[in-house]
């Protein structure tokens, strides 16, 4: 049994883990928390010259005090797009449209949204711990597949090791999650 094969088993799963604890945080950047971050908006896509053009790639966006944006567009232009863009992103806060820049107030989250947010939060949690066990069974069925070259032994080894990847990246998820559940609920 050629070994590599199986360290191609681990460095998929790592990879494969690694993505999806990416995509976790990326997911929770979105999740605001009563404080201004550019992260809520930089993706949003703007009709520019009829192409759809990330806000972040037309316009510098600042955060000039803790619960405000300011977007200011390298061409005036298109300010009337992107209110328009922000309004149709349904992002629940106070748009100001100033002519050349536009404001974004965020309003103070109270203790009803700090829960819902949490919960939404709970639940990209589990939806990227599912992905993790769901990137450990491929990965016992793959090492498994070798069982008429390799022992039986060798197998509860290498399914050992995929657990505890597993168990580091359900952790490190785990942490994220502690961590964004604490700034949405501080005050």
């Amino acid at each position: 049994m050629d070994i590599s094969i199986i360290n191609e088993v681990f460095s998929t799963l790592e990879e494969k883990s690694m993505n999806v604890v990416s995509n976790f945080e990326f997911n929770l950047s979105k999740i605001s928390t009563g404080r201004a971050n550019p992260q809520l908006i930089k993706n949003i896509k703007v009709s520019y010259y009829e192409e759809l053009i990330p806000l972040e790639q037309i316009s510098n966006i600042s955060v000039p005090e803790p619960q405000q944006l300011l977007i200011k567009p390298f061409d005036h232009n298109i300010t009337k797009e992107i209110h328009k863009s922000l309004l149709l992103a349904n992002l629940d806060v106070a748009i100001v449209n100033e002519g050349n820049q536009i404001r974004l107030n965020f309003p103070a989250l109270n203790t009803q949204r700090r829960k819902e947010l949490v919960k939404s939060l709970n639940k990209f949690t589990e939806q990227a711990r599912v992905s993790i066990r769901l990137l450990r069974q491929e990965s016992n069925k793959k090492i498994k597949s070798f069982k008429s070259e390799i022992s039986e032994d060798d197998i509860k080894k290498y399914e050992t090791k995929i657990q505890t990847i597993n168990d580091s990246y359900i952790e490190q998820i785990d942490e994220i999650t502690k961590r964004k559940e604490r700034e949405l609920m501080e005050i």
